[in-house]
């Protein structure tokens, strides 16, 4: 039986559940769209594809469904980013060389296994997560559905393309600077990036010292929402754990009216960041119909100050240590060498300033607040850039481009706190641009409710690639 692929997760698990499909079937038509899609000059999303194991895990599914066993996902096929641990397979972390398999799955995947879940592969990440794009020697190109020529985004920019092309119904991602955000925005997806600690990064307790986190990719709201339920919770080691959450119900509660503070100012950087104006046109139009649904909205900047001081040891510090295990260091970018040597330097005593400095920061950031409950940002400042555009670019041009494009999504790495990635609509060529909704500790049902009614009104999920469905065209979120 064939399967529309189209239809997302929860469906998925409906029609499973109901007997109108089996899992062998699920998993095999996911196996033959990665098949067809895999290799440099396609779409390129799969690191590893588990193609004997997830059929002999679907028909174990299928013998479950056929005893009247029911779970969240019992029998879906979903992807993982590979930079979390799946028993049996490697985790290279976007790096080249052979790397061992490891034993056990990471506390995420064990949970997705829980619920049901049947892992097809692991997606392709730039090398330890760094950039926004998702390429690199050890695995090539890793190319947008809506346009072959453009990036996905990174890190997670394999999990993105798999699931806007519909090669998946979701994935994990992670998300230590935007890595979730940044590839929904330009693959037209909605993208959660939870709470510190609401998806475990277990067997690191803390992922990049806290600002990475794993989260969740999709076409719907409500499919992210799933997914995030499946995977969330904590293993008894984890440093953070947050209370727990319902976001599938989040999804059919109303939000009530809201206070929106809608922020185009990028945060400082020390270096050159500017919003595009079709990008912003995006944003204020999404403003302009969150505020046509009965919400506040007016313009309002958190007060983020000298922040980046305390990300930069963070991110570095956590990029030495994954330098300092990997089995191939000498084929390692020059890049990732040069930031390791300043983690090294900054892993001290700056290190520990940087993690004093946070709860100053959630004091200082969460006072806007105090007047508004959401905040609206741009997710990027500028659409997907071409394929091999930083590819080339020394360390500190590799900065300048990837703050010049995405100076939006990390403070909020560094808070800990949960934000939204939504689609914004497209800008010229066809080229999608997204938002991010951004709350307090916490705020994940908020922020998920606020999506949703917006999806319900928008419906982003009914627009596919060229190569899927209708071809995008130059029109707003509308």
């Amino acid at each position: 039986m064939t399967f529309d692929r189209a239809a997302g997760l929860a469906e998925s698990a409906r029609a499973l559940a109901a007997g109108e499909v089996t899992s062998r079937s699920l998993v095999e038509q996911a196996l033959a769209r990665i098949a067809a899609t895999q290799g440099e000059g396609s779409l390129n999303a799969f690191r590893i594809v588990r193609a004997q194991a997830a059929l002999a895990e679907a028909e174990a599914a299928d013998r479950e469904l056929a005893a009247g066993t029911r779970k969240p996902l019992l029998g879906v096929p979903v992807a993982v980013k590979d930079d979390m641990d799946v028993a049996g397979e490697p985790t290279a972390f976007g790096c080249a060389g052979e790397h061992p398999p490891v034993a056990a799955d990471g506390e995420a995947v064990r949970r997705l296994r829980a619920a049901g879940a049947v892992i097809v592969g692991k997606t392709n990440t730039c090398e330890f997560g760094q950039w926004p794009f998702t390429e690199g020697p050890a695995f090539g190109s890793t190319r947008n559905p809506w346009s072959s020529e453009h990036t996905p985004g990174g890190s997670s920019g394999g999990s993105a393309a798999a699931v806007a092309a519909g090669l998946v119904p979701a994935a994990l991602g992670s998300d230590g600077a935007g890595s979730v955000r940044i590839p929904a925005s330009w693959t037209h997806l909605v993208g959660i990036k939870p709470q510190r600690g609401r998806i475990s990064t277990w067997p690191r307790g803390e992922s990049f010292h806290g600002i990475t986190v794993n989260g969740t990719l999709a076409r719907t709201v409500a499919d992210a929402a799933l997914l995030l339920d499946a995977a969330s919770g904590n293993h008894e080691r984890d440093p953070h754990r947050p209370p727990a959450i319902d976001a599938s119900a989040a999804v059919s509660r109303t939000p009530g009216r809201l206070r929106i503070a809608l922020s185009l100012k990028p945060p400082f950087t020390g270096l050159p960041a500017r919003l595009r104006p079709e990008v912003r046109a995006r944003v204020v139009e999404l403003a302009g119909r969150v505020a046509d649904l009965g919400h506040t909205v007016e313009e309002a900047d958190p007060r983020y100050g000298q922040i980046g001081l305390a990300f930069l040891p963070r991110a570095t510090a956590g990029i030495a240590e994954w330098v300092g295990e990997a089995p191939h260091p000498a084929l390692l970018d020059r890049r990732t060498r040069e930031a390791a040597r300043l983690g090294r330097l900054l892993g001290g005593a700056p290190l520990r300033a940087a993690r004093r400095a946070e709860s100053a920061l959630h004091r200082r950031i969460g006072a806007l607040f105090e007047t508004y409950d959401v905040i609206l940002a741009p997710t990027t400042a500028a659409p997907p850039p071409r394929i091999g555009a930083m590819a080339e670019l020394n360390g500190l041009a590799t900065d300048r481009a990837m703050i010049a494009a995405c100076p939006y999504a990390w403070p909020w790495n560094v808070l800990g706190w949960p934000g939204v990635g939504v689609p914004a609509g497209f800008v010229t060529g066809g080229l999608p641009v997204g938002a991010q909704l951004l709350g307090p500790a916490g705020s994940e049902p908020l922020l998920i409710g606020l999506a949703a009614q917006l999806e319900a009104e928008l419906r982003w999920h009914e627009a596919w690639p060229p190569q899927g469905r209708e071809p995008a065209a130059d029109v707003p979120a509308a």
